[in-house]
């Protein structure tokens, strides 16, 4: 079968795991410093501003306590999110406000958000969809406007950047997520990005219990390092040596993985297209670069998105369309018209895209494609 998604590892990372284990030292350490430290250098951002956790759901999570957000408050986001995004708010009491998206980008746009705003409204929670930055400049004027916080949601956008500004960096807080899907893999993990230092230190400590004062070897100043007091009902979850020896690794090979997605993309389009029944992504602006993290398709025709997949999946190539729009799931129970993104969701399919995919892979699987179009008069 060939993948839509699949890491890259290699013996780098498992020598690098080696030395953890040797230094009996398998926590949150000086490892783990390395990286946040590597990834702030890759966003052009001070240290002061980054954190790791445990994964970017509980950035998510976590943003909503940062920004308190609770019962009363409106949060806005596309209705094409991940679902890790709408639990954030949901589970903290806040109300889920569903926004249109654009119908072939599937980002959401300034012009999508403004009507929903009340003055209930609190903060608006973006993803730029496969690494394709949204237009910021129009966003981030609306939220300065009404005085709302912007979320970035970058979890697909490892190397995206708008105007020369990392993705994640240009509102008030991003996440970026090292899942075992994703471009730079740790198995699970995330950086957080936080544009007031001061909310960074919060969460430093909301994320480990709430405690006041570092334990173990880390608290080198109190003569009793074992007592403690916490500042608030924090929680643990944080990222360990384990998971950042392979993030450093990951991180040195992380421009030639962008590399080897932007030229899959490349060969994509130049082997697909030329079939009308098929809208290819749009050209990227000049502006902006993307983490190439999806390559999707849309299929014209009514009905042949879903065939199309099965035979390609009938042909041992595994196709999805992510995300399956919030306003669908029965357990939110969200109203609402989001025509672009009902036609986004019954016409899109996120083809195989990942760096260790072969040039005779990405041949095999556009000849299949255009074989489907043959087959079915598209």
């Amino acid at each position: 079968m060939i993948n839509v998604f699949q890491p890259c590892l290699g013996k780098e990372e498992l020598d690098r795991i080696e030395k953890v284990f040797a230094s009996n030292w398998l926590g949150k350490g000086a490892i783990n410093t390395e990286f946040e430290h590597g990834f702030a250098d890759h966003l052009h951002v001070g240290t002061e501003h980054v954190f790791t956790t445990n994964c970017c759901s509980e950035g998510l999570f976590s943003s909503m306590h940062m920004f308190e957000i609770g019962p009363g408050d409106e949060v806005i986001m596309p209705t094409i999110s991940f679902v890790g995004a709408g639990n954030a708010v949901c589970n903290c009491g806040a109300k889920l406000v569903l926004s249109d998206v654009d119908p072939r980008t599937l980002n959401v746009r300034a012009q999508d958000i403004e009507p929903l705003i009340t003055p209930n409204t609190k903060a608006i929670m973006m993803i730029h969809y496969g690494g394709v930055p949204c237009e910021m400049d129009e966003i981030m004027a609306l939220a300065g406007k009404h005085h709302l916080a912007v979320i970035e949601d970058s979890a697909c956008s490892v190397s995206s950047t708008y105007k020369g500004k990392a993705c994640g960096t240009i509102g008030d807080m991003g996440m970026w997520s090292f899942d075992a899907m994703k471009i730079l893999v740790c198995g699970d993990g995330s950086v957080l990005y936080f544009k007031d230092p001061e909310m960074k230190i919060r969460a430093e400590k909301w994320l480990y219990f709430g405690l006041e004062s570092k334990s173990g070897y880390s608290n080198s100043i109190d003569k009793k390092w074992w007592e403690y007091d916490v500042s608030s009902f924090g929680h643990r979850a944080i990222m360990n040596d384990i998971t950042a020896a392979m993030a450093c690794e990951q991180l040195k090979k992380l421009p030639g993985f962008i590399a080897r997605r932007k030229a899959i993309t490349e060969l994509y389009n130049s082997l697909l297209g030329d079939l009308e029944w098929l809208d290819l992504p749009l050209p990227l602006p000049d502006y902006c670069t993307s983490s190439y993290y999806f390559y999707h398709v849309q299929v014209k025709a009514d009905g042949h998105r879903d065939l199309l997949a099965k035979f390609l999946r009938d042909n041992d190539i595994y196709t999805t369309f992510r995300y399956f729009p919030l306003h669908r799931v029965p357990h939110y129970a969200i109203q609402g018209s989001f025509p672009n993104a009902d036609y986004a969701a019954d016409h899109t399919l996120c083809l195989p895209v990942h760096q260790a995919l072969t040039d005779d892979e990405i041949r095999l699987i556009s000849r299949l494609i255009r074989e489907y179009g043959e087959n079915n008069d598209l």
